[in-house]
């Protein structure tokens, strides 16, 4: 037997009747429906029952056919479906009149009722406002906590920035939409962040989710887009807007960069000091001001480097008698 092909994930885009002139026209109908009901009952020959019988039925018509008048705003669409085949899509903005037994699909409009007693929410249906927004939506992904490629637990957010491009994949491809991108977003986030470490060794140049934040961004934006082809959205942007490390290890790692930052600042002091004491060493011996022998420029350097490197302001000692 051949398989039934799946045509619901080509879009179909109706090109339906005039809304207005069709809620003219039915206007029209309800007032000749009343108007035959009418002459019905005022005339008094065997014809009464025909008209009475042609304005109960005109009047019926007029009001099966009202319900297929829709409005459809701008950035919005209305997948239909016929008798449980799918039927095709409104995506232009205005006012329209397509087949009254079709019915609007979208299964991220619920309405509930909470059951008395049992603080229970229960899915009565109904139809609301069933149109899907074309316009571009931000996901906020609250902050997860995962680990990194080390192993360290740390704390990751993202925020994804959306739209639905293709409004009959969206709803008739997956159970829920939004749900659905939710949670690809999340195993995404997760996925990422075991991929990466944290922050990077010394002088390591691999990626890392702190320095290459927009690269790692731009590679999961990559991956959620073929998560998500399948219900129609298309991902315009994701930015990391929260990462730290855990609570529990937090501590621990800021004093890790705080020695980290420490021992760099260090070797800058010390640097500089050896260029300034080689630079006063040089000027003393150019400019012939005092000849010192090997000993004296070992002390030198020893209080110039004391000075220089020191932690505290210097306590100096002025020697009035001979350096000798």
């Amino acid at each position: 037997m051949e398989e039934k092909k799946n045509t619901f994930t080509e879009e179909k885009i109706l090109k339906p009747k005039s809304g207005l002139a069709m809620l003219l026209l039915l206007i029209l109908g309800l007032a000749a429906s009343i108007g035959l009901f009418i002459l019905g009952v005022a005339a008094f020959e065997e014809a009464s029952g025909v008209f009475i019988a042609a304005g109960i039925l005109l009047f019926t018509v007029c009001c099966i056919a009202f319900p297929g008048l829709k409005v459809i705003n701008p950035n919005e669409a209305l997948v239909l479906a016929l008798f449980g085949n799918y039927y095709g899509t409104l995506k232009n903005d205005g006012f329209f009149f397509v087949n009254p037994f079709c019915t609007s699909i979208n299964p991220t409009v619920k309405r509930y009722v909470q059951a008395s007693g049992t603080g229970a929410n229960i899915n009565i249906g109904g139809e609301g406002s069933k149109k899907v927004s074309l316009k571009t939506m931000t996901l906020n992904n609250e902050k997860q906590k995962v680990n990194d490629e080390l192993g360290n637990p740390i704390e990751i957010g993202t925020v994804v920035i959306w739209k639905v491009e293709n409004a009959t994949k969206a709803v008739l491809n997956v159970e829920n939409y939004k749900r659905y991108l939710s949670i690809q977003c999340d195993a995404i986030t997760r996925n990422a962040a075991r991929r990466y470490p944290y922050d990077t060794s010394d002088g390591g140049d691999e990626r890392s989710l702190r320095g290459s934040s927009q690269e790692v961004a731009d590679i999961m934006k990559g991956e959620l887009q073929e998560k998500v082809e399948a219900a129609g959205i298309r991902i315009l942007e994701v930015r990391i807007t929260h990462l730290s490390y855990a609570p529990e290890i937090a501590s621990a790692m800021l004093q890790r960069q705080q020695a980290a930052a420490i021992i760099d600042a260090r070797q800058k002091i010390v640097e500089g000091a050896v260029s300034m004491v080689e630079m006063a060493l040089e000027k003393l011996s150019e400019n012939n001001i005092v000849e010192l022998d090997e000993e004296r420029k070992a002390a030198m350097v020893s209080n110039l480097l004391v000075v220089l490197c020191g932690n505290k302001d210097a306590q100096p000692i002025v020697n009035s008698g001979s350096i000798y």
